[in-house]
């Protein structure tokens, strides 16, 4: 059996696969999300996941110094980080571990963790994990004192990601953003 390329359209805010099959996509020609108070990624599915990646997801995320890339969680599947440029702040099962490019942070399944921009200029994270559909089961955002300090944890456990997110206003779609990738 052979894979299917998928075609490349450009839409009104990048590049982006038109359907599933193998492709190759350059980060600064796709969509890119604002998320207010939690920087930029790149979404390489598709805005409306035409592509759909159902086994690994992976995107790349821009964080200012003090944004952090969510909220505390754990997830029931495998994820990991990986630190392109810039200074991070980890935070992970409680403690606080300082990132610098080339990093590499692996989660096993269940770990509670989230990563923050740190210094004095973006930080560029590639994020990849398993996927497991959002619903009963995923994981939770969890109960952390030191995420509460850095103002990324929750103060009742919650596997809704609308009450987590509630003091985080609406993302919006920005179109390609070269500028945000390092050199």
């Amino acid at each position: 059996m052979r894979v299917r390329e998928a075609e490349l359209r450009r839409g009104e805010h990048g590049l982006e696969p038109a359907r599933s099959g193998w492709f190759i996509l350059n980060a600064a020609d796709a969509p890119w999300i604002e998320r207010p108070g939690r920087g930029f990624y790149v979404e390489f599915e598709g805005l409306h996941g035409a592509a759909d990646f159902s086994q690994l997801g992976i995107n790349i995320n821009v964080l200012a110094p003090g944004e952090p890339i969510g909220m505390y969680h754990y997830e029931n599947d495998q994820e990991d980080f990986l630190v392109l440029s810039g200074e991070a702040l980890l935070l992970v099962e409680g403690q606080e571990r300082a990132l610098r490019r080339w990093d590499l942070v692996h989660c096993p399944a269940g770990t509670a963790h989230i990563i923050i921009g740190a210094g004095d200029r973006p930080c560029v994270v590639l994020c990849a994990g398993a996927r497991t559909p959002r619903g009963a089961g995923w994981g939770a955002y969890t109960i952390d004192d030191t995420a509460i300090r850095h103002g990324v944890g929750v103060t009742e456990q919650t596997p809704d990601a609308e009450v987590a997110y509630a003091r985080f206003g609406a993302s919006t779609v920005t179109g390609s953003r070269p500028e945000l990738l390092p050199e």
